[in-house]
């Protein structure tokens, strides 16, 4: 990690945003160009490009759909989109934060003015070549959108891309090329040991896989995915599952015995002791099955919630975006090196508690599939990606408005939710029900949570004290990653 007196700046940075915020003032400074909106352009262009980008999460499938290709898709558009913006405030004298791995780029000489919409317009063609690249199944989509906003053709000249566009692209991918992420490989693992994963059983149905066989399982080898900001996947894991080395002596331990009773009591489909909150918080966080944006595309919206309640200006809404968005990811990939790569590899509640017999060969979790099939994720247990994820979300909201208290409305849109809106209280609050309510749902055990949560943690805390820092006079902007 950084010095503490980098973290102190950071630290300083945040709670100079948010004392900006709290008195109605503008976070970018003062002098800084503003851009009127085009002909065709409505709200914030990061907003209304993480809305396109959501809906190609909904049409996602197969490991398309998985958590770790979604996170990373979501941290190459929004690196993508940060690193146009920085351009554009370099250019014009007012950068306040480094760019994600590259130096700064400069596209006119220090006497040109901007026109009116070239902030806007490098945002729109960014992320339009960004979500285009990702998903070229959605390219008709994602055109309309592009002409929706503009009033423009995509394909339509503009000198902005040969610029700064082909070049953020060229960087950003570049960066990624390599990383792990197309890994074919499935799983080929121990599943007959008790205590070892194995495939949970569920069917195929129209719209979500089968986990029948070791094969099904999702993204195995996604833990070694080379990490956004993080040194490797394995950065902030334990070395094992509670100490523990062997599944023997995991499953005879009386600590295991108690952290699958928890889950057999309070989250079974017929669970009488899972209070009506318990069963509420459950659904709200799920969205494992296809048609939703999946867990990083609820955050991703959360953070476009948080960021139109404080009115943040074009820039520091790029910026939220992709420390979330650079958070999000790593805290995927981290999550999965320690459900694959670890020495335990945990089966999941429903074969922990059915392989007891009697009564419970028939226990079923409350997570279910859209047709209220019982549904467990076709991968291991410890820890829980919900847990990953929502903690460093948590921590990058933290440490970017430099507090916690911060108030808004959650949204969720799992087919099975009972509330479609939230109230949260603090960051923190997404934290901690996320990662229960994996718990509640009957996928996941407590340990998984509670681990979960510090790794994540642990992740947006990395990522915030060594990504997209502050410039200070006389540092050397960042060197080229390329």
């Amino acid at each position: 990690m950084k010095c503490r007196a980098g973290r102190r700046l950071g630290r300083l940075r945040a709670g100079v945003v948010a004392g900006a915020l709290l008195a109605g003032l503008s976070p970018v400074a003062v002098g800084a160009p503003q851009s009127a909106a085009a002909t065709g352009h409505k709200g914030d262009p990061t907003q209304y490009w993480n809305n396109v980008l959501l809906q190609t999460f909904r049409n996602a499938r197969g490991w398309d759909a998985s958590p770790g290709k979604l996170s990373r898709s979501g941290a190459m558009v929004f690196a993508a989109i940060y690193n146009a913006e920085s351009a554009y405030q370099y250019t014009y004298g007012t950068l306040k934060y480094e760019p994600y791995l590259n130096r700064p780029l400069k596209y006119a000489d220090k006497h040109s003015r901007p026109r009116p919409d070239d902030e806007e317009r490098l945002i729109d063609r960014t992320a339009y070549r960004m979500i285009s690249q990702l998903y070229p199944g959605d390219q008709g989509y994602i055109d309309a959108k592009y002409r929706a906003r503009t009033g423009r053709s995509p394909h339509s000249y503009d000198p902005l891309d040969r610029l700064v566009v082909d070049r953020v692209v060229r960087q950003i991918n570049k960066a990624r090329a390599g990383d792990g992420s197309d890994n074919p490989e499935t799983y080929s693992g121990d599943t007959t040991t008790p205590g070892a994963w194995r495939p949970t059983g569920e069917e195929a149905t129209a719209d979500e896989g089968a986990c029948k066989q070791p094969s099904d399982a999702v993204t195995p080898n996604w833990g070694k995915v080379r990490p956004f900001v993080l040194r490797s996947g394995s950065q902030f894991r334990p070395p094992t599952l509670r100490g523990f080395t062997s599944y023997a002596d995991l499953v005879a331990s009386p600590e295991y015995a108690a952290q699958r009773d928890e889950v057999r009591r309070v989250g079974a489909v017929d669970s009488t002791e899972r209070t009506y909150d318990q069963t509420v918080i459950g659904w709200f966080w799920d969205h494992d099955l296809n048609g939703t944006y999946h867990p990083p595309g609820q955050l991703l919206q959360l953070t476009g919630i948080v960021a139109k309640k404080f009115k943040l200006d074009t820039y520091e809404t790029t910026h939220l975006f992709a420390l979330s968005a650079l958070s999000l990811a790593d805290a995927g990939i981290t999550a999965w090196d320690s459900k694959f790569d670890s020495p335990i590899n945990l089966w999941r509640p429903a074969s922990a508690i059915q392989a007891t017999g009697g009564a419970n060969a028939t226990w079923e979790p409350l997570s279910a599939d859209r047709a209220g099939a019982p549904f467990t994720p076709c991968f291991s247990a410890w820890t829980s990606g919900h847990a990953n994820f929502t903690a460093a979300w948590a921590s990058a909201m933290k440490h970017f408005f430099g507090r916690d208290d911060v108030s808004f409305i959650a949204h969720s849109e799992d087919p099975h939710t009972i509330e479609a809106y939230r109230r949260m209280a603090n960051f923190s609050q997404v934290a901690e029900e996320g990662k229960l309510s994996r718990l509640w749902l009957g996928v996941h055990y407590r340990w998984d949570a509670e681990d979960g949560n510090v790794i994540g943690t642990n992740v947006g805390d990395y990522v915030f004290d060594n990504a997209l820092l502050p410039t200070r006079p006389g540092r050397p902007h960042q060197q080229s990653g390329y």
